[in-house]
């Protein structure tokens, strides 16, 4: 009688963690319609900008953003299409724009600000096989160039939104790393942004989450000792 006791009070507290662990998922809201406040302006900016068969697109949020991918690679063709805040339902939304002008290369680095903003890892991954499907079928001859996410540094406090979030960025890596089966070269910047501890370097950052001179820096050599601008 006893054991049967215990056996059923077992199962009671597991439905119960069960139960709460599921009201809490639920509870956990996400928007995709978020633009930052400056989308619709840069946007249009973006829409009016010359376009060339001979581009290099930098497509992402405010790490691509940060800095002249001009004059960093020393290639008058690269054009900058970040938007500071952006998530991956944004991209979406104006990516027929790029697509549009049938770039030579299109690189892309977003997510982490869909992290940040609980939107499941489950719908990332799916916008980034959107991304690289409605690529394919308006620029067949683009190459599509995927960026890993880059870690981040909770040492400075400033993007707490942004930070505890190890386990998700390391999941998605992954899964971008797949992305490669569907003939997309994955550039994996993550491996050469992280300390010993895995997170970012201290020293290429200047709040935890976005790049300083120095990191940018890393990117280009990376990008130039590899051959992907060739």
């Amino acid at each position: 009688m006893r054991r049967n006791y215990l056996t059923l009070l077992v199962s009671v507290i597991i439905a119960a963690l069960q139960g709460f662990n599921v009201a809490n998922a639920q509870s956990v809201k996400w928007d995709s319609t978020y633009r930052p406040g400056k989308y619709v302006e840069i946007v249009n900016r973006f829409k009016a900008d010359s376009k060339s068969k001979k581009d290099f697109v930098f497509l992402g949020n405010s790490i691509t953003a940060g800095t002249d991918w001009a004059k960093l690679l020393d290639l008058p063709q690269a054009k900058n299409r970040g938007i500071s805040g952006d998530i991956t339902f944004g991209v979406l939304e104006r990516l027929e724009d790029v697509i549009d002008g049938k770039p030579a290369k299109i690189f892309i680095l977003i997510g982490i600000n869909d992290i940040s903003r609980n939107i499941p890892d489950s719908v990332i991954l799916r916008n980034y096989k959107t991304m690289i499907s409605r690529i394919r079928k308006g620029s067949k001859r683009t190459q599509i160039y995927f960026n890993t996410l880059l870690p981040v540094n909770s040492s400075f406090a400033k993007f707490k939104n942004h930070y505890g979030k190890d386990e998700q960025i390391l999941w998605l890596n992954e899964e971008i790393k797949k992305l490669s089966a569907k003939n997309v070269t994955v550039i994996d910047l993550y491996s050469n942004f992280t300390d010993q501890d895995k997170h970012l370097r201290a020293e290429l950052t200047k709040d935890g989450l976005h790049l300083i001179p120095e990191g940018y820096k890393v990117w280009a050599d990376f990008l130039k000792s590899t051959g992907y601008l060739n």
